[in-house]
């Protein structure tokens, strides 16, 4: 069992939890990731590690509730405990020689991006940001970015704050103006990691994008989380979750996950009839 020592609400629907897993940080790394399952008769999820505590021997989640178990899994509070916390897994986020880089966040995927952006600032690489949010309200992490990164850009879609737009409207520009770039990282929506991917490919830019599809076992045995890479066949829990994003099929990863999508929302709607955990 794995203690939840500290809860905080960062939005209506986002959530971060600290989870006393000592066995977890030792090995943890920027990019990785772990599966949780809140009981027994969970699912297994994935949630990427956002943080890690040395002093407190925790590992940072944020997580969306989005479905059946980021919904039981936002019902537990501090003092309570998580029954399946394995990890770290996945490939490290590979950040070592950059100067120079560009991070990309779209929504929930910031939890994603801060610790990449976290550890290339203190491997003292120049570190600027882009975030899109749908409206200020869903921000989360404002404050912790500016202390890992050099310059932070902003959108919103209603305008609320920063830029009203896209993050994509944002990346033209700077494009256009600073050649300098020597990587990009995109976290976020499938669709908003394919359209970054195809602008900075007409820039000759390296980028990274972090796949979240279907993931159950974390070994690559049940498939689930196979995505088509280039000319090959991946697994997102032991390839990556990192990959090359001017290979990725996306259009085939969007449709694979709008096919669980639907189960989700099923189930999701199911235990809000119920009103219970279980």
């Amino acid at each position: 069992m794995y203690k939840i020592i500290k809860k905080t609400s960062l939005t209506d629907t986002v959530a971060l939890m600290k989870v006393f897993a000592p066995d977890v940080i030792r090995h943890a790394k920027a990019g990785q990731f772990v599966i949780l399952r809140v009981d027994e008769k969970g699912e297994r999820i994935p949630l990427t590690i956002a943080d890690i505590d040395e002093q407190l021997q925790s590992v940072t989640i944020i997580f969306q509730v989005v479905g059946k178990t980021t919904y039981l899994l936002n019902m537990l509070n501090e003092g309570d405990a998580i029954l399946d916390f394995l990890g770290p897994l996945g490939q490290p986020t590979e950040i070592n020689g950059l100067k120079k880089v560009l991070v990309i966040s779209g929504g929930v995927g910031s939890a994603i991006a801060y610790p990449i952006c976290k550890a290339l600032y203190n491997q003292k690489t120049h570190v600027d940001l882009i975030a899109g949010f749908k409206t200020r309200d869903q921000m989360i992490l404002h404050d912790e970015f500016k202390l890992v990164t050099n310059h932070q850009d902003y959108t919103t879609d209603d305008g609320t704050y920063g830029e009203k737009g896209f993050v994509t409207d944002v990346l033209k520009n700077i494009l256009e103006k600073d050649d300098s770039y020597e990587h990009v990282f995109a976290i976020g929506p499938i669709v908003m990691m394919k359209a970054v991917s195809q602008i900075t490919k007409t820039y000759n830019i390296p980028t990274t994008v972090s796949l979240n599809p279907i993931m159950i076992d974390g070994t690559g045995m049940c498939g689930g989380c196979r995505v088509k890479i280039g000319d090959h066949v991946k697994f997102a829990c032991v390839d990556g979750p990192d990959f090359d994003g001017h290979q990725v099929d996306y259009d085939g990863l969007l449709k694979r996950n709008m096919a669980y999508h639907l189960k989700e929302q099923k189930d999701y709607e199911e235990v809000l009839k119920r009103g219970d955990q279980s």
